[in-house]
């Protein structure tokens, strides 16, 4: 590795509001050719709607990266943590909570 890539860093400014993060329980991908867009949504139990928090723009390239670094820390996770539980057999209730569904 050259010495212009191990002496380069990014100075990274990290907004107060944005600290506070948005609590998201349910996202949704969408692409074109050109981008990925990826929602996250905050989906309540008995509401009738669901509030969009944030919206992610990708690049392909970029969506590519995104998940090899969420697969990474996922299995840092699980190793650290024990396997995270998931229920793939069951659709996401779009109004959970209101017809006794979990």
């Amino acid at each position: 590795m050259s010495n212009l890539k191990k002496n380069k860093k990014i100075d990274i400014e990290l907004d107060e509001k944005i600290a506070d993060g948005y609590y998201s329980n349910l996202a949704i991908i969408n692409h074109s050719l050109s981008e990925f867009v990826v929602d996250f949504i905050n989906l309540m139990p008995g509401s009738p709607k669901a509030k969009v928090k944030s919206r992610i723009i990708l690049t392909p390239e970029h969506a590519k990266r995104f998940q090899k670094a969420l697969s990474d820390n996922i299995n840092r996770f699980e190793k650290a943590n024990g396997e995270i539980k998931t229920n793939d057999t069951q659709p996401i209730p779009m109004n959970f909570g209101t017809q006794g569904e979990a």
